[in-house]
């Protein structure tokens, strides 16, 4: 739950992105060939930016920890004019700011990405946690997979800052088939893997066995993502399932990022298991009716009026 005493809700951790998106084109190029696309468009991009954005949208006051370029000034204005804090991003003189170009016809998709400033970023983390510039916030949400050899430490780190911990690794099969997670994971408040994470990690395919096997492990909180069929939890020993409501999906682009925000942003205010769960289904069930993982996040307004009518 938010301490009343600190001005954040939350500080959201991970690598920043521009996504430059190409489409319309006419044919998929093969080496040596140039395809023209038709439409253009430049999003804030990453697991980071989504949750965070997604929060602020909700009324959490949240800030972005990060490692942009000199050039990155868009990307800064973008989750400023989207609510979200941004003076915890740092900036590296020496690489531009990372960016993903997606490419993609009806047929195909296609993603490449240049890492620049992110390299940065676990360094810039622990820095901020050593020097306990964390501890304005009630929780850090990281939205990136840690250095198994060095997570414990770094996540004892932002424990001293007075902080609760949340992670959302993405899928990275060599991070998650790696033994050392038993030890990392129940130093973690809440874990939030899909349901392909969670059989890569378990090796179980129903859901609730998956957080059976979380809850041997003392993993005290997992919320499991489970796409179009909803989520599961497993908050202190008991299993909750939700469905989510009926939705029109577009674009499924950030739908978990928008599923954390809504989790997040409902359990820092001391709400219960389920109504968590039902806040977090709600916000990525309908973050799919919109291009990008935020544009179709409710406003606190709207997510009570739908859970009103959810319930």
């Amino acid at each position: 739950m938010r301490d009343p005493l600190k001005p954040l809700d939350a500080i959201v951790a991970g690598e920043l992105y521009v996504d430059l998106i190409l489409s319309g084109f006419e044919f998929w190029p093969q080496p040596g060939q140039e395809a023209f696309a038709k439409k253009f468009h430049r999003e804030v991009g990453g697991g980071a930016s989504n949750t965070a954005c997604g929060m602020a949208k909700l009324g959490s006051a949240v800030s972005v920890l990060g490692v942009v370029g000199e050039d990155g000034d868009w990307l800064v204005q973008q989750l400023t004019r989207k609510g979200a804090d941004t003076s915890h991003i740092s900036r590296d003189p020496a690489e531009t700011t990372a960016f993903t170009v997606a490419i993609s016809t009806p047929e195909e998709r296609s993603f490449l990405t240049y890492p620049g400033a992110n390299r940065g970023f676990p360094a810039a983390l622990a820095e901020a946690a050593a020097a306990r510039r964390l501890a304005r916030a009630a929780h850090v949400h990281l939205a990136f997979p840690p250095d198994l050899s060095t997570a414990a430490e770094l996540l004892t780190s932002i424990r001293a800052n007075g902080c609760t911990v949340s992670l959302d690794v993405g899928w990275h099969e060599s991070w998650l088939r790696d033994e050392r997670l038993r030890d990392i994971l129940p130093l973690l408040d809440l874990f939030f893997p899909n349901d392909s994470e969670a059989h890569c990690i378990t090796g179980e395919a129903d859901p609730e066995a998956m957080l059976r096997w979380f809850a041997t492990t003392d993993v005290p909180r997992v919320a499991l993502k489970l796409g179009s069929r909803g989520a599961a939890l497993l908050w202190d020993g008991e299993i909750h399932f939700d469905i989510p409501p009926a939705v029109k999906p577009i674009d499924t682009t950030g739908a978990g990022d928008a599923f954390n925000a809504g989790f997040l942003h409902a359990w820092l205010r001391g709400n219960s298991p389920g109504k968590c769960l039902r806040s977090a289904n709600i916000c990525g069930a309908l973050s799919t009716e919109a291009y990008g993982g935020v544009a179709g996040v409710p406003d606190a307004w709207r997510l009570q009026q739908l859970l009103e009518a959810h319930s």
